[in-house]
């Protein structure tokens, strides 16, 4: 069921019946809003947009075993999609191994088990991966699981410098919202910059971070906070980025982030075109970089989890189809359609399919992708994207007064923020302001139900066997030499990328590894009681 209504409506609410030119006085559109294409790229960061390169269609698959997502993955590209994304179980997700006791119950529950170097072979078996663009959405341990990519790859004579795709690794968030983080603060940060720095030298092709709102809003953020927290954190692995001592032209072309859009339609498209006009002066401006690439905020989007409903499963399709277009006409690059019955389990083949035809629909029926920005020069969206950027602005210099990012973390800012932002919506939702439909109005008392996907218990202890043998086979000798040598390079603060990759190699675990780093890093439990 829906648990909170999804907007804070209070600022539209309170603004006029109309917008018209007194609200925009002395805009200077030519110079202000420039074409598409341009700096600071409100209108986009591509003159033609959709005319030359439809937006990339990649929907988040991932349940029980690996070859089980594998089929899907196959079932996906089959049907139309263009780019894979990969959802990983919880245990991996907490950087566990399917055969821990804390896993017990939760393996390929609501994602895709990996463990090990066998689990991410048998993953992408079949595919091609210098062909494909893969997302990976995982955090904490996310540079492991980007070493295993690259150590199946090479095991095809693919080179690191070959691969597309985006890993999410963006630990900043966890502390914010999703929780879903291991060692404390500063060293998760610096294992982020770790891989920043091995993708700006061998990888020029990947995003080794995707720099994430979507779990900010899914946690009761509203759209101005989701977008300013997010881009509060990209300037934060860039000033980490830049004391390591890598150039900002090096990286920040291959940085990435990720949305999440929700159901008031032109706020969103607001809230894009914002993002892209702060990242671009921040990055030309602040941080002196000089090319263009750098300047461009590139984003993924994913239509609102938190905004379907367990009533009336079949309305969902409709949410989901509405914010696809305000992702699309906020000049997304890549977008994962929710399926209808996601709020109930994980989805079916059928819903996914609903899911990917939605999105060709909105590219190839609507016509949409004719035009750039077709809603620039509204008054009502360039006052909407004006006020956005101000209110982003004002949280900035709140973070600033606080120290910065991870200061603001360990006072425990974020939390209270969106925790107060959350319960001024879920009121809203108690007194019948804001509307779900289904929900709190136009209840129905027939309950519709939907096909469920259940996942065979029988896969936990397929995958824990494989596991065993897997640690049974291994070298021992070379497996306790790449641990011992992940030890060592953690504790004199080297890059460990290259050292996952020997532990993948080697056959290390997710687990085991996770557990050599959090010997020297810690463990974080959780921040202020605030």
């Amino acid at each position: 069921m829906a648990t909170r209504p999804v907007e804070d409506n209070a600022r539209r609410s309170a603004a006029a019946p109309f917008v018209g030119p007194q609200d925009v006085a002395g805009k200077n559109w030519a110079g202000e809003v420039p074409p598409p294409g341009e700096y600071p790229y409100t209108r986009g960061i591509h003159r033609e947009m959709y005319r030359k390169r439809i937006w990339t269609m990649r929907q988040f698959a991932g349940f029980g075993s690996a070859d089980q997502t594998n089929q899907r993955f196959k079932y996906l590209l089959e049907h139309g999609q263009t780019g894979l994304s990969t959802a990983f179980d919880l245990p991996t997700l907490m950087g566990r191994d399917s055969d821990d006791p804390l896993a017990l119950g939760e393996v390929g529950r609501c994602g895709v088990a990996i463990s090990s170097l066998d689990d991410m072979r048998r993953l992408f078996d079949g595919i091609a991966l210098d062909q494909v663009s893969t997302s990976m959405t995982i955090n904490a341990p996310a540079a492991i699981l980007l070493a295993f990519y690259i150590a199946v790859a090479q095991e095809r004579g693919i080179g690191a410098d070959q691969l597309r795709g985006t890993l999410q690794n963006d630990i900043l968030k966890e502390f914010h919202a999703q929780n879903e983080y291991v060692f404390p603060p500063r060293p998760s940060v610096k294992l982020v910059i770790d891989t920043i720095e091995y993708g700006a030298q061998h990888m020029p092709l990947w995003n080794t971070v995707s720099i994430s709102g979507y779990h900010i809003r899914e946690a009761g953020a509203s759209a101005v906070e989701e977008m300013a927290f997010t881009l509060a954190d990209g300037m934060c692995y860039t000033e980490e980025s830049l004391a390591r001592g890598l150039d900002v032209d090096e990286f920040a072309k291959r940085l990435s982030f990720f949305f999440d859009v929700h159901n008031d339609f032109f706020e969103e498209i607001a809230k894009f075109r914002a993002a892209r006009r702060i990242w671009a002066r921040t990055m030309r401006h602040k941080y002196q970089a000089q090319h263009e690439r750098s300047w461009w905020l590139r984003c993924h989007a994913q239509t609102a989890g938190v905004t379907l409903t367990e009533q009336q499963p079949l309305n969902n399709v409709v949410r989901v189809a509405y914010q696809a277009m305000a992702a699309v006409l906020g000049g997304t690059q890549s977008l994962h359609t929710n399926s209808m019955d996601e709020t109930l389990a994980l989805p079916t083949e059928q819903a996914v399919k609903v899911a990917l035809r939605t999105q060709q629909i909105l590219a190839h029926e609507t016509n949409v992708t004719q035009v750039a920005d077709p809603l620039g020069g509204s008054w009502f969206i360039e006052k909407l994207t004006d006020e956005v950027e101000r209110e982003a602005d004002a949280i900035f210099r709140e973070i600033d007064a606080l120290g910065g990012v991870i200061p603001a973390i360990e006072q425990g800012y974020f939390r209270r923020r969106i925790a107060e932002t959350a319960m001024r919506q879920n009121n809203a939702f108690d007194n019948g302001e804001a509307v779900v439909v289904g929900v709190n109005k136009f209840v129905d008392d027939d309950y519709v139900r939907v096909p469920i996907l259940k996942i065979d218990p029988a896969v936990e202890k397929q995958q824990v066997a494989r596991l065993a043998q897997m640690k049974k086979d291994r070298d021992v000798k070379r497996h306790g030499a790449a641990l011992a040598a992940l030890d060592r390079a953690a504790r004199d603060g080297e890059n460990l990328m290259p050292h996952l990759i020997a532990g993948a190699q080697a056959g290390a675990t997710v687990g085991e590894m996770m557990n050599t780093m959090a010997n020297v890093f810690g463990r974080y439990d959780g921040g202020p009681e605030w």
